[in-house]
Formats: structure tokens, C-alpha cells, sequence
């Protein structure tokens, strides 16, 4: 595991470095929301294939979030991050030269394929080199710090594409990544394994992912995890620019504004609620009503109430999505530290597919309201509540772990 020399001051450096690749996945997933008009116009996207387009990204990186957890494990967290990143470049170059659908959806596999290792080895970083009473604060603060990389894909991103195209979007996220990748590569360093220690196979790995998922409280943090990542990103990621364009005639750029707006909303939601972290019950408690406020919210923007109504929704969606951070102590407590690592990796794996399924559901969903000649953003913000509310009822009903039983 990485152990920096220079104490704490070390321990952050190495830990904001290895943010830099965190700061480009979540700049990467949040794309479509600006890129979704001019793809569409110059690639002749359907909504559906605009929902897949999205959706791509995030079945990779969800996808393989157990086996980078393993390699971690085994591996260790620079030689994990350094082996997979480079594909991040890749992809997007990929996406770049696209000249139709299937390209341009092998680029998003490729990105996120080099993305899947960048958050979690910030969680796995944080759990083992700073205090455990410490792990919400850290966590949540890096996670603002990944949140520049969707400030990136607001304004900046929406004026690039006008003065350039998409095509040169792609092509200055390839290079942010090179980048990305020599920062860690020359800044942060991990010893080999101490003398005598014992290396899990690959079988053991995959028998302990395996317990992990039959214990009984494992179904109620996946089925919140599930959703409420999926909600934020599907909005934020992808519907936010569709949304203001072709239900209130927004230009691209307005539209960039406001997505920054908002992303800096949520990046100060973060540590608020990193800082206020009740503990493991009343902290269960805030995940739920953060859920079913956020249904709220998405119920009005179905509604279709006005431009200035939905603007609200969106900034007091953004300003409670904070709560979300809550869900990595909720995780990190509710497992045994030897496993901490898979944990996290079963619960990162579960937001993402979340998301990936999310988007694509709702593409779909918006692609037949379209052709029936309905408002599209109606039953696909109704159908994100729809699914909240369903999560956070799993959440509450199906088993807690003994964290919280122990604390009632």
C-alpha cells in the first residue's frame, strides 16, 4: 500500500495527486450534458443512442470496479492506477476521431476503463493514512476536488465547443490525462510488500468478494448506491443541457453557466455534510431524507412548472446532494478493515452501474415519449424519482449492519 516518508504534509500531496485522476473521471462522466446538442447534430444521435452514449462510460468503469479493487489489493494502489489510466487518453482520442456511433461509444468504453481505478484508490488512500475519525472530512474534501473536473465541463467546455467543436473537447481531456498520469507516476511511490508477507490468489480474491455480497446488510447499501449517484450524474451528466435547450431555449453556453452554478453548489454541499457526519444511525437517517427530498425534486422538474421553478430544483437538488458523501463512512463502518478495500469496490461498482442503467433507461424512456409526441423530460425526471423512492425504501426495510444495530 502507498506509505508516504514526509508524514502528514506527504500524505496529502500523494492524496491530492492521485485526485488529479479522480478530477478527470468526473470531468469524462459529465460530458454529454454539453456535448449532447452538437453530437447530435453532426452525428445524427437519437435520444436512446445519446442515453447509450452516456451510459458506456459508466457500465465500464462500474463494471470493473471488483477487479481493480483486487488489484489493489494485490497489486497495490500506483501500479493499479498507473496501468489502467493510460486508457483514459486513449478513449478519448477514440472519441475524437469518431466518425459515427460505434466509435464514439468504444472511445467512452475505453475512458471508462482507464477511469475505473481513480476514485477508488482515493477512498482506499484516505482509509489507511489518515485517522478513522478523520475518513468523512478527507473523504468528502476530495471529493470537491474531483468535483473541478465537472466545473471543467460546464462554461469552459461549452465555449471550447464553440469556438472549436466537440471534436477539440476530447482532444484537450486527452491531454489533462497525460498530465494526470505523469503527476502520479513521478509524485507518488509505494513500497513492495513487506518481507514474509502472504499474497491472497486470485480465487481467494474472488471467494471474498463473494462473502461480501452474501452478508445481509450488503443488499441495502447496493440498493442505495444503485440510485443516488445515478440521479445526480443523469441529471448533471447528461438531461441538464437537453433540458434547458429544448424545453426553455437556452443556448449552449447559458446552459454551461448554469452547469457550473450548479456543480459548485454541490462541491460546497460536500464537506458541509462531510463535516456534520452524525455518526452511524442518525447518519442513515439523513441518507434516507436526503433520498426522499431528492425524489422531491425530481417530481417538480417532471412537473414542468416553469423555467424559473426548475432552475430552483436543480440548485436545492445540488445544494442536499451532498448527503451522498455520508454513504462512504455508512460503507467503511459497516465492514471488517481486512476487506475495506472490496467493500469499497462492491459499493463504487454498484453507484456506477447505477448510473450506466439510469441513463440508459432513461434514453430510452425519453426516445418513447419523443416518438409519441410527449415532453420528454417529464417521464424521464418521473421515472428518477420513481426510482429514489425505491432505493431508499430497500435501504430502510432490508438488513443494517451491526454498526447501527449496535448504536440503537
Amino acid at each position: 500500500m502507498t506509505a508516504p516518508t514526509r508524514g502528514a504534509s506527504g500524505a496529502w500531496t500523494a492524496l491530492l495527486l492521485l485526485s488529479t485522476g479522480f478530477l478527470m473521471s468526473q470531468a469524462f462522466r459529465t460530458i454529454a450534458a454539453i456535448m449532447a446538442a452538437p453530437l447530435q447534430a453532426e452525428l445524427q444521435l437519437s435520444p436512446q443512442q445519446l442515453g447509450v452514449f452516456a451510459a458506456a462510460y459508466h457500465f465500464a468503469f462500474g463494471g470493473l470496479q471488483l477487479f481493480m479493487g483486487m488489484g489493489i489489493d494485490l497489486h497495490g494502489l500506483r501500479r493499479t492506477v498507473l496501468t489502467a489510466s493510460p486508457l483514459m487518453a486513449l478513449g478519448a482520442a477514440v472519441s475524437a476521431l469518431a466518425t459515427g456511433f460505434p466509435m464514439l461509444v468504444a472511445g467512452q468504453v475505453l475512458i471508462g476503463i482507464g477511469s475505473a481505478p481513480a476514485f477508488l484508490v482515493c477512498t482506499i488512500y484516505v482509509a489507511r493514512h489518515f485517522a478513522p475519525e478523520r475518513y468523512t472530512v478527507v473523504s468528502s474534501l476530495i471529493l470537491a476536488v474531483g468535483g473541478i473536473g465537472m466545473v471543467l465541463t460546464g462554461s469552459p467546455l461549452a465555449w471550447l465547443i464553440e469556438a472549436t467543436s466537440w471534436r477539440m473537447g476530447f482532444w484537450v481531456l486527452a491531454g489533462c490525462a497525460l498530465l494526470s498520469w505523469l503527476a502520479i507516476a513521478l509524485g507518488v511511490h509505494e513500497p513492495g510488500p513487506a518481507a514474509g508477507a502472504r499474497r491472497e490468489s486470485l480465487g481467494q480474491a474472488l471467494r471474498t468478494f463473494g462473502a461480501l455480497c452474501r452478508l445481509p446488510h450488503t443488499a441495502g447499501i447496493v440498493a442505495l448506491a444503485l440510485v443516488s449517484y445515478g440521479a445526480f450524474i443523469t441529471l448533471r451528466g447528461l438531461w441538464l443541457g437537453p433540458l434547458l435547450m429544448q424545453r426553455h431555449g437556452w443556448s449552449l453556453v447559458a446552459a454551461g453557466n448554469l452547469a457550473v452554478l450548479l456543480t459548485v453548489v454541490s462541491l460546497i454541499s460536500l464537506p458541509l455534510f462531510g463535516r456534520a457526519d452524525p455518526g452511524p444511525r442518525r447518519r442513515r437517517r439523513w441518507m434516507l431524507w436526503g433520498s426522499a427530498v431528492a425524489a422531491l425534486c425530481f417530481v417538480g422538474l417532471a412537473a414542468n412548472c416553469g423555467m424559473w421553478l426548475d432552475v430552483v430544483l436543480m440548485l436545492a437538488f445540488m445544494m442536499l446532494s451532498g448527503y451522498g458523501t455520508l454513504q462512504y463512512p455508512d460503507v467503511k463502518d459497516a465492514y471488517e478493515p481486512a476487506v475495506i478495500g472490496r467493500a469499497m469496490a462492491l459499493f463504487t461498482m454498484a453507484l456506477f452501474m447505477g448510473v450506466a442503467l439510469m441513463q440508459w433507461a432513461t434514453g430510452a424512456i425519453a426516445q418513447a415519449a419523443q416518438a409519441r409526441g410527449l415532453d420528454p423530460f417529464g417521464p424521464v425526471f418521473g421515472a428518477i424519482a420513481v426510482l429514489l423512492a425505491l432505493g431508499a425504501l430497500a435501504f430502510r426495510l432490508l438488513p443494517q449492519p451491526a454498526s447501527v444495530r449496535g448504536d440503537q
